[in-house]
């Protein structure tokens, strides 16, 4: 069988119908240790299923907060025990030098608490959130908190919207108004961080225009 097969909407929801809470569970918790699964799908899977009466809405709730939690979990410790020499290997790969990479770990961890909590509801920022805390070294007590905060707020929005919604339009277009809506985030993120990195550097080329040394006969015909 191929690998669209199982990761179409009708296998996840047989999936989900047959492993039930567990399915929910695992889903997410294997997306936020990093790896690329449709956890968002299961878990609005799960919430349309508890609408149809099918499972309980306060076990797939629970189900999508813990494995939300120990996923985001694990992903950190695998992103503070090898996160940061995986980084250099890619670095290489694609060319970006060690100071670049720097710079992106130490913005990271400077907008880490916001990135850990509000990066659910972001494409792919919900599967490396964690390595990425992780790799930045943010305290372990500070990103539970967030962590915990985060995968509460981002279960309760999707599984309530899937119970609720799913019984008024097709689960086909409630999952695609969540991948809509998560890469539009996606996008407006990205633009904001590449205006501020464009400002900050433009800021960084003024300042060194000024330090600058004028030429020394520049200096005397202006002298004169």
């Amino acid at each position: 069988m191929s690998l669209e097969f199982f990761l179409s909407l009708d296998a996840i929801q047989e999936f989900a119908r047959h492993y039930g809470y567990w399915a929910v569970f695992l889903g997410i918790l294997l997306e936020n240790m990093g790896l690329p699964l449709p956890g968002e799908t299961i878990t609005l899977v799960g919430g349309f299923l508890a609408g149809s009466h099918e499972l309980n809405y306060w076990l797939v709730l629970t189900s999508a907060i813990a494995g939300a939690v120990l996923g985001g979990s694990f992903g950190y410790w695998i992103g503070l025990s090898g996160g940061w020499p995986l980084l250099l290997r890619l670095g290489q790969i694609f060319r970006i030098q060690e100071s670049q990479l720097l710079e992106v770990k130490a913005r990271f961890k400077n907008n880490a608490p916001r990135a850990v909590f509000l990066g659910r509801f972001i494409a792919f920022l919900r599967i490396f959130a964690g390595p990425m805390a992780g790799l930045a070294g943010m305290p372990f007590g500070q990103f539970l908190v967030y962590n915990f905060a985060g995968a509460t707020l981002w279960a309760m929005v999707m599984v309530t919207l899937s119970f609720f919604v799913g019984q008024l339009v097709p689960l086909e277009q409630l999952i695609a108004w969540a991948s809509q809506f998560a890469f539009v985030t996606l996008g407006l993120v990205t633009t904001g961080l590449a205006l501020s990195l464009w400002l900050e550097f433009r800021k960084k080329e003024a300042v060194y225009e000024q330090l600058e040394p004028k030429d020394p006969e520049l200096q005397s015909s202006e002298n004169l």
